[in-house]
């Protein structure tokens, strides 16, 4: 299936948002932001240190009236410069183009299953930067097999879970990390959908250099072709 077929596909598994983070989170309480150069407050706080990050959104959030700040797919972000983990060479291959969806919101938030599916693999990403704890689901929708990953869990949601095991949507897989263990980020999900998982095994790159970004957009799906409406 190429890749305008597919995105269709999955816009068709539901006509309804669907719910990564808590489902009593009402999707009215979700605000969009911006962590790019686009947002000028990003200026005025350092955006290495993830303590100014959460008394950033946690701002951003009491200001919106909201519970939950979202987005970043395909955006281009200077948060990564702090980390040996994604600069290579040259400009053009520094990896800092986002590659899914993230969720900003309170640590210990429930992270569930976006489909029916099974557990494929999970890691703990050390690296300064990373994901953290990483769940990957593995789907099957009619006949076409992709993945979801949930990265900067808590270390208790990859504690008492086994490859093979199977959820169904809507089920509890974990839940969100602090900052002592995500990568050092305030809590967040960061959702991302996968064609190909190339071998990989608890981990698949979340960000994309400008040289690469051709083949992530094809292979790593717009989220919110699931998501929809709730971002």
């Amino acid at each position: 299936m190429n890749t305008e077929s597919f995105n269709q596909f999955l816009s068709q598994i539901s006509e309804e948002p669907i719910a990564v983070i808590d489902a009593s989170i009402s999707f009215d309480k979700y605000f969009p932001i911006v962590i790019s150069s686009k947002n000028k407050d990003l200026l005025h706080f350092d955006i290495s240190s993830s303590i100014e990050w959460e008394t950033y959104l946690a701002s951003f959030l009491t200001n919106n009236k909201a519970e939950v700040a979202f987005g970043g797919y395909l955006e281009k972000r200077n948060i990564y410069d702090r980390s040996d983990y994604f600069k290579k060479l040259s400009e053009n291959e520094k990896r800092n183009i986002h590659l899914g969806v993230d969720l900003w919101c309170d640590e210990n938030t429930k992270v569930l299953a976006a489909l029916d599916g099974k557990i494929h693999s999970f890691k703990n990403n050390k690296n300064y930067g990373d994901y953290g704890p990483t769940i990957i689901l593995k789907h099957q929708v009619e006949k076409e097999v992709f993945y979801t990953l949930y990265g900067h869990l808590s270390t208790a949601s990859i504690e008492n879970i086994k490859i093979g095991d199977t959820v169904l949507q809507g089920n509890i897989i974990g839940y969100l990390g602090s900052a002592a263990v995500n990568g050092d980020y305030a809590p967040h999900l960061h959702f991302q959908i996968i064609r190909d998982l190339l071998d990989n095994f608890g981990d698949y790159p979340g960000v994309s250099s400008e040289e690469n970004i051709v083949f992530y957009k094809n292979n790593c799906p717009n989220p919110n072709l699931l998501l929809k409406s709730a971002i």
